[in-house]
């Protein structure tokens, strides 16, 4: 992404409409003038025939006798004022082809239009509600155009007079890097919207420093800053992009992800530049609680006796993906009375983990497979002995359960030292954008080389 030409985009494209409304305001007076010379039959002319072929909605800049200088309405490439314009939406049993039959297409073009979006998009899709955008000829009503809008990033037009087609046209997409900080009051997702942060930023956050802070531990006090980018399209933002550093605080102790890449080493580094990517995740959820800890004398809810709680429950939603905290192999994925669905993995000779009580496996979950860290293998539920809906994870070191919260967990090696100055430059520039909150002036972000493409946290000494 080069933020020299996308990140300012917007602001530029802002400047750019006032300069050419100016413009066209000096032409608009130009073109007054020479009429009032050589036509002053017109300038005295009330009657408003000029202004009422002009629609409603359509921008007057400034009006001279009856020469009216006007900024055309533009949607998908096309100019409105042009056609007549429909604006729907799919109503209860209507398909595409009926659609296009109550205009007055034939059956052959509707056929041909069917065949041509193979591929391109699928109108089996088309929902109830869904919006449209219909022109017609202005003067016979004939169908031109018909335009759906899938997804925020793209749109198609099926071209419904001469040559029948379908195109679809990607927007285009600016992007600005945004700087926030918080404080937890209540909650991570409270914090994180009252300070307007995209949930999809929010989750990346995560997974950035997953391997550092528990989530499912947030307390009050907690405090957080975020270097990412912000989408937009058409002046609306439409989600996020790179995380490109995270801070959290907690206790006293800052935790650090930094994004890197330089072609060939990727991913997100601690502060000391260590790879963020650990043995294992701190929890098999995102965005979760602990509902009960590992504990050698906890009351079974349901048995209602004194029985060892060898795991950690973590509760969320039915249906919340579990995913593996560490590379593997699966060694069970069965049902058992007590434990409902689970899955155990074997992650080397020492380690080995167990998730309980799910709903069911994810695609692909059995005996034998390899899983990756942060892979879903399987969904939240409440099979076997459960109370709710939640995941009883499991941990063992060398064939005894352990409690994972207090375990020393494998460490991460530093990059290689030729790399590490650039990556101390680099982390330096991230912690001083950090420091200002609201749109960053990003061309301070070319004072050190990065690519930016890919997503892969640690604690300051």
């Amino acid at each position: 992404m080069d933020y020299k030409n996308s990140g300012s985009k917007l602001k530029y494209g802002i400047l750019g409409l006032r300069n050419k409304k100016k413009s066209l305001v000096k032409l608009g007076t130009a073109i007054g003038l020479a009429a009032a010379i050589f036509y002053p039959a017109v300038k005295n002319n009330n009657n408003s025939m000029g202004a009422s072929l002009v629609p409603s909605d359509v921008l007057i800049e400034e009006q001279i006798g009856a020469f009216p200088i006007v900024v055309p309405t533009v949607k998908y490439g096309f100019t409105l004022d042009t056609f007549q314009v429909e604006e729907g939406k799919i109503q209860k049993n209507q398909t595409f082809g009926t659609l296009l039959e109550s205009k007055g297409l034939d059956m052959l073009s509707i056929e041909t239009l069917v065949q041509h979006s193979k591929g391109v998009f699928n109108l089996n899709r088309l929902r109830l509600g869904q919006d449209y955008l219909m022109l017609l000829d202005r003067k016979t009503g004939k169908p031109k155009h018909l335009v759906f809008e899938p997804t925020q990033f793209e749109y198609v037009v099926f071209n419904l007079d001469g040559e029948l087609n379908i195109q679809k046209v990607e927007h285009e997409v600016d992007v600005e890097l945004k700087a926030v900080t918080g404080e937890i009051n209540s909650s991570l997702w409270n914090a994180l919207s009252e300070n307007e942060v995209d949930p999809e930023a929010a989750a990346k956050m995560e997974d950035a420093l997953e391997c550092y802070v528990d989530f499912s531990h947030t307390q009050e006090g907690d405090q957080f800053k975020l270097l990412y980018e912000e989408k937009y399209v058409n002046g609306k933002p439409v989600g996020a992009g790179q995380v490109y550093a995270a801070q959290y605080k907690r206790d006293g102790k800052d935790y650090y992800a930094f994004y890197f890449d330089d072609g060939q080493t990727k991913g997100f580094y601690d502060y000391e530049g260590a790879s963020a990517k650990k043995g294992f995740l701190k929890s098999p959820l995102k965005f979760t609680r602990i509902s009960s800890n590992f504990n050698y004398n906890r009351f079974h809810p349901i048995l209602k006796r004194v029985r060892p709680h060898l795991g950690t429950d973590y509760a969320a939603p039915h249906g919340t993906p579990i995913y593996a905290i560490g590379d593997g192999v699966v060694e069970e994925a069965a049902y058992g009375k007590g434990n409902g669905n689970y899955v155990k993995i074997k992650h080397d000779k020492t380690y080995q983990t167990q998730y309980l009580h799910m709903s069911r496996f994810a695609r692909g979950i059995r005996r034998g497979t390899k899983v990756a860290q942060g892979q879903a293998i399987g969904y939240v539920g409440s099979t076997g002995l459960a109370t709710g809906p939640h995941v009883c994870f499991r941990f063992w070191k060398n064939g005894k359960q352990v409690n994972h919260l207090r375990e020393k967990l494998p460490v991460s090696r530093k990059m290689s030292s030729e790399k590490i100055k650039e990556f101390f430059k680099l982390r330096d520039n991230y912690l001083m954008m950090m420091e200002r909150e609201g749109i960053i002036d990003d061309s301070q972000f070319h004072l050190h080389t990065v690519d930016t493409t890919s997503t892969e946290g640690g604690a300051a000494p």
